[in-house]
């Protein structure tokens, strides 16, 4: 009987590794959460906006009723080229 005094080392050793499984699942998470914010809203971690595209403008201000339909065609016309 020379492991006797062992028995319980099986059940921590799976302590162990299901510890390290939630350290690393939550290390993964977290990373994948910063990227996620970073990506879709820099401005949440007071990065700057990307600047808008000629397009975006144009349907914002068509949007607003800035212009009438036969200006935003024609002006898209020209962004398009």
């Amino acid at each position: 009987m020379m492991w006797s005094g062992c028995e319980g080392y099986g059940v921590w050793w799976g302590v162990g590794i299901l510890h390290m499984l939630v350290l690393w699942g939550v290390v993964i998470g977290g990373l994948v959460l910063l990227v996620r914010l970073i990506r879709f809203r820099p401005h949440a971690l007071g990065l700057p906006h990307p600047p808008e595209s000629a397009l975006d403008v144009l349907k914002r201000r068509y949007a607003a009723g800035e212009i009438k339909r036969e200006e935003f065609e024609a002006m898209r016309r020209d962004i398009e080229r």
